[in-house]
């Protein structure tokens, strides 16, 4: 069974500032446990402000790695890529902005290509930071074609192309997605979502777990740590 803990707020700005302290204590611990800290961030909107409250905390972000917990194949110039929201708002302090796309364009190469690069970094990741798309979907983990690769790659695989179907009309393009075992190995997994639907969805998917219709419940019926679940309407 999935145990998750829901943490509720009045509004996003409140939320905001919860988050951003929730993960400020957990690269301090990262930091003061091993001198690094490895963090897997989503991109999106709801993320965005919580960047900006995190971006004002004194950490030495040199010793600090983020990767995107996945990414659209597009440049990293492109507004639709996730690399270039996380390069935007941690490069300039210092920390190391690890892409996990680049030029490649098919979905099975580039999810070659970003599986090498994450092997090359000091897994497992001190935070999987997820959201949720009005679909089910996480990450970049959608119902279609390569749900069950996703969910079901081996446990050293850390990245895969997927190509949802449809595709997502506000960004219809293949992605690169951590899979299941790579979000799963994290040491601390939050959630961030907005709005009642979406918490009726989630709770439902929970509720369902490896039965659910919808990629999250898939992904965190299989967890075996605690959830952190944040909320606001």
């Amino acid at each position: 069974m999935i145990e998750a803990e829901w943490w509720e707020y009045d509004s996003p700005a409140e939320m905001a500032e919860a988050v951003a302290g929730d993960v400020g204590f957990i690269i301090e611990s990262a930091l003061d446990a091993r001198g690094a800290a490895l963090l897997a961030l989503p991109g999106g909107g709801t993320p965005r402000p919580i960047y900006a409250k995190l971006s004002k905390a004194k950490f030495n972000w040199k010793k600090i790695v983020v990767v995107p917990t996945d990414d659209r194949l597009v440049p990293i110039t492109d507004d639709l890529s996730n690399a270039k929201l996380l390069a935007q708002t941690f490069l300039p302090l210092g920390a190391r902005v690890v892409p996990i796309t680049g030029e490649i364009q098919d979905a099975k190469l580039a999810g070659n290509s970003a599986d090498a690069r994450l092997q090359d970094l000091p897994w497992p990741p001190d935070l999987c930071w997820l959201g949720m798309g009005g679909d089910g979907h996480t990450a970049s983990i959608f119902a279609g074609p390569d749900l069950k690769e996703a969910l079901d790659a081996p446990k050293a695989r850390r990245a895969i192309g997927v190509t949802p179907d449809p595709l997502p009309p506000e960004a219809p393009v293949a992605r690169v997605t951590l899979t299941r075992a790579a979000i799963l190995s994290a040491r601390t997994i939050l959630i961030t979502i907005t709005g009642q639907a979406k918490r009726d969805l989630l709770e439902q998917a929970i509720a369902d777990g490896q039965s659910s219709r919808l990629p999250i419940g898939r992904v965190l019926a299989e967890a075996e740590q605690p959830i952190d679940i944040h909320w606001c309407p």
